[in-house]
């Protein structure tokens, strides 16, 4: 039986330790680390405390998104999850879409939700739309966009996050549908990890009370365990990043590249929202003051929805979590939505 295979084989802590201390993403943080404390002391102190801070924020989901995957596993109730979003595609596209920009998750925070709806066997269409409308906006930041920029633009962007979710979901439904985009998740790690197959003991018998049984028990602490160090190594990885991009791109350099009101404009701000895009409160302040310094209502909206969906931390997550074409897709799908988002919103608004 799968469950009690993968109970047994369960690493020994000795071994874990070994694979942590050698693990490629944690020496590459250390050596990271290490290098900004000899060469700026006072940015590794403040890099330090931000990416903690940040782990802290999104703790709760972190949590919550690791305990689902192993209370799926444990119990058996992932083949059935899959089974029910399964059905019809396209109304887990539309759930997922309006799910996704409804939901309280920043770009890096959704990650551990994905990696949990993937590895409980949601098909990638839903799982995609959710990815992509997700951090584009929430009810806390429709209201802070709508104090800071505006309410027209809060109300364009909420439909920007649902229209560039359905528009996702939809194109990975159509390429699965000619064969392509299956598998979506990596399998480079060890039995029991998020990137196991999903449906591995898709005829395990489902029980809900897993505690009463040792076998499903440990399966449920292994799953926890891999997972959280796996994600956990890569989004603190990914917050230095990002502490590091705060510290070191000017504002007034990114006002340089995208300010302009070109022909180029909005797809050059999709472009440049990649790189240049911090998180989505403090960019709220950085788009009022490049509109007011010319820069056009879509190009805006283009780049803060492209930042919102592609940036470098949130992106180097996706890449950890999923194969290259399902990455490489997603970059694809968060770029040219953004630009259609800001086309749409430029042609509607006239500015």
């Amino acid at each position: 039986m799968e469950i009690i295979s993968n109970a047994i084989h369960a690493p020994k802590p000795a071994n874990r330790l070994y694979t942590l201390v050698t693990d490629r993403v944690f020496i590459a943080l250390v050596l990271a680390f290490s290098a900004l404390a000899v060469l700026d002391q006072s940015q590794a102190y403040q890099s330090f405390w931000f990416s903690l801070q940040s782990m802290l924020q999104i703790a709760p989901f972190f949590i919550l998104a690791i305990a689902f995957a192993g209370f799926a596993k444990a119990t058996g109730i992932d083949a059935h999850i899959a089974r029910v979003f399964s059905g019809r595609s396209w109304m887990t596209i539309v759930a997922a879409s309006l799910a996704g920009a409804l939901s309280p998750f920043c770009s890096c925070g959704v990650i551990p939700m994905i990696a949990a709806m993937l590895a409980s066997g949601v098909p990638l269409a839903p799982v995609m739309a959710f990815c992509i409308s997700s951090p584009i906006m929430d009810p806390e930041m429709f209201i802070i966009t709508a104090s800071g920029i505006s309410l027209n633009f809060a109300i364009a962007k909420t439909f920007a996050a649902i229209g560039m979710g359905l528009a996702a979901g939809f194109a990975v439904s159509a390429l699965q549908r000619i064969g392509f985009m299956h598998q979506p998740l990596k399998r480079t790690r060890q039995p029991g990890c998020c990137q196991s197959s999903f449906n591995a003991h898709a005829g395990a018998d489902v029980s809900y009370r897993f505690w009463q049984r040792p076998e499903r028990r440990s399966l449920f602490m292994q799953e926890i365990r891999e997972n959280g160090l796996f994600l956990g190594k890569w989004m603190l990885f990914a917050f230095f990043l990002e502490s590091l991009m705060i510290a070191y791109i000017p504002a007034d350099w990114i006002a340089n590249l995208v300010g302009d009101n070109s022909n180029f404009a909005i797809p050059f701000a999709s472009v440049v929202g990649i790189p240049a895009y911090m998180n989505g409160y403090a960019a709220i302040p950085l788009i009022s003051g490049l509109m007011e310094m010319g820069m056009t209502s879509g190009a805006a909206m283009a780049f803060i929805t492209s930042g919102a969906v592609s940036s470098i931390p949130a992106a180097l997550a996706v890449y950890a979590l999923v194969r290259k074409p399902i990455f490489v897709l997603y970059i694809i799908l968060g770029l040219s939505g953004s630009m259609l988002a800001g086309y749409i919103f430029q042609f509607s608004v006239g500015v």
